[in-house]
């Protein structure tokens, strides 16, 4: 556990405190949350993680020229995504973490190639998800954070993994500001 992790765990607070509140302020602190985790993830040989921050910078970088477009005087809208797309996405992720997976665990000493391929996996789908103002994407990130946290512990990373669980909560509550937004019709 490092300066630089407690750092990192600080601004990936802010930032989904400020994106559960539909603020389009959250997107500075995730591309400094980003950039600090991938150097974290290097060290301790989570090279999934390590790429996927690469992944969330761009994303990052999309989200925020997508959700200051979109901003209203009542925050930025959200939606549902239609049943048939919902399982698609679901499939999609399970096909993307098998693959992913099996290639960290056959051509890397990944540490923990299947969690770790799983927490990546499904960040991408949710961050992506995040990116087009979907609910589900509150979903994903409540799985994202249940894998977590022990996979964090068990590596030592003590900073990271209670930022995971910190983060369930904040998840739990992005979804149901999330789901009441789009009940009231501040959809996408």
């Amino acid at each position: 556990m490092t300066e630089w992790e407690w750092v990192a765990a600080g601004f990936v607070l802010v930032n989904v405190a400020l994106v559960a509140r539909r603020s389009v302020w959250n997107y500075p602190f995730a591309l400094v949350a980003v950039s600090l985790y991938a150097v974290i993830f290097y060290e301790q040989r989570f090279y999934s993680d390590m790429l996927l921050q690469g992944f969330f910078f761009a994303l990052n970088i999309y989200g925020w020229i997508g959700w200051t477009r979109a901003r209203g005087d009542d925050g930025v809208p959200v939606g549902w995504l239609p049943p048939v797309q919902r399982a698609q996405w679901a499939a999609g992720i399970f096909i993307a973490w098998a693959g992913w997976s099996f290639a960290m665990a056959s051509y890397t000493d990944a540490a923990a190639p299947w969690a770790d391929g799983a927490i990546a996996m499904t960040s991408v789908a949710a961050q992506w998800l995040l990116a087009r103002r979907r609910v589900e994407s509150w979903i994903l990130w409540i799985l994202v954070d249940l894998i977590a946290v022990p996979l964090f512990a068990s590596r030592g990373l003590y900073a990271t993994s209670a930022v995971y669980l910190l983060l369930l909560g904040l998840s739990v509550a992005g979804l149901i500001e999330w789901r009441r937004a789009a009940r009231a019709g501040v959809s996408a």
